[in-house]
Parts: C-alpha cells; structure tokens; sequence
C-alpha cells in the first residue's frame, strides 16, 4: 500500500513538470529573437558554414590535401567550366548515386540535379525575397514559388525545414550580404536524358 500511494505522489508530482516543461520549450521555439540585420547576418554566417552549405554550392579545386574552396566562387553553384559529369549510367543502374568532381552536380534515379547559385547576384538568390526562401526550405519548391518543381536530391530541404524561423532568416540575410557571382546554374536533367 505504502509502494503504491509513493508512486501516486511521484506520479502527481513530476506529471505536471513534465508537462509544463514541455509546453515551455514548444511555446519558446515561436518567439522570435530580436536581431539586427548585422546580427542576423552574423549568425547566417555560422548556419551556412556549420551546416555543410559550401560542400555542394560551393566550386572547388583538387589539390594534393583535398578539396579547397575556390574563394571568388563560393555558394555560386555548379559551374560548368569548372565540374562537369559524364555519369556512369551502369553504376547508377545498379542503384548508385554519382556525385561530380567538386560534389556541386549529382546523379541518380531522379536524374542529373546541378546545386543552386546561393550568392547574392540575380542568377543567384539576389532578386529572392525572404518568403520565398522560407518557403523552399519548408515546402522543398524550387526558388520558393508555387507551381514549380520540387527541389531535387541532394538537397537536405526535409532535413533543413526544421530549423526555426529566426535560423532561416538568418541564413537567407547572410546570403544576401554575399558578393554576387554571376553563375546561370543549368537546368535538372530527367533520367531518361542522360
């Protein structure tokens, strides 16, 4: 009896701290943290080279210790005088994914996707407004407009999407304070293409 009325007391007791605790941090996530444009950019700044950004929009050379980025184009996409893929289509028949030399084009079932121009020219993100990029990040819709294709592998949207809105604009205003590379980024090819 004694076990049994202990339980009910520290049943009663951490229930409600667990709840509340819960609703805390849910209730926390929404508010906005106040930030100025230098302080959001600052922090985009961080996300963007943190979260892996340069890996695939970013051109880079092969040297003797690996990849280097190449500084005057970083976050301005695929470049085709720079990576370039024939794919093995044996292997990507057999289920493989290729990605290119500088990991900034990629193939698979879904076909031949090219990483984005994230700079802040007009062939990158430059003529974007933040709404839009929100809504690529969330939804996975290409350049953040209805009715168009969906973003394509190896972009991580599904993954992305969770961050909060505070970290979206964050990295949305740091890269519009990038230097604009002008880079058109070609089209997706479908698989039956390639």
């Amino acid at each position: 009896m004694r076990k049994t009325i202990l339980s009910l007391v520290v049943i009663s007791v951490i229930t409600p701290v667990v709840f509340i605790a819960c609703s805390d941090s849910a209730a926390s996530e929404k508010k906005s943290i106040a930030m100025t444009n230098a302080e959001k950019i600052q922090r985009g700044a961080y996300l963007v080279n943190s979260m892996g950004c340069d890996d695939c929009h970013s051109p880079k050379k092969v040297t003797a210790t690996g990849f280097e980025i190449i500084p005057e184009l970083r976050l301005s996409g695929f470049n085709p005088g720079i990576a370039s893929l024939k794919p093995a289509m044996d292997a990507v028949n057999q289920g493989w994914v290729l990605f290119g030399t500088d990991f900034t084009t990629a193939v698979g079932p879904w076909g031949q996707s090219f990483a984005a121009n994230l700079t802040s020219d007009g062939t990158g993100i430059g003529n974007w407004k933040e709404e839009q990029f929100i809504k690529a990040i969330r939804q996975g819709k290409y350049k953040g407009l209805d009715n168009t294709r969906p973003i394509l592998p190896p972009m991580p949207w599904s993954v992305y999407k969770n961050l909060n809105d505070d970290d979206l604009r964050s990295i949305f205003a740091f890269l519009k304070s990038t230097k604009p590379v002008k880079n058109v980024v070609p089209a997706p090819k479908p698989f039956n293409k390639l």
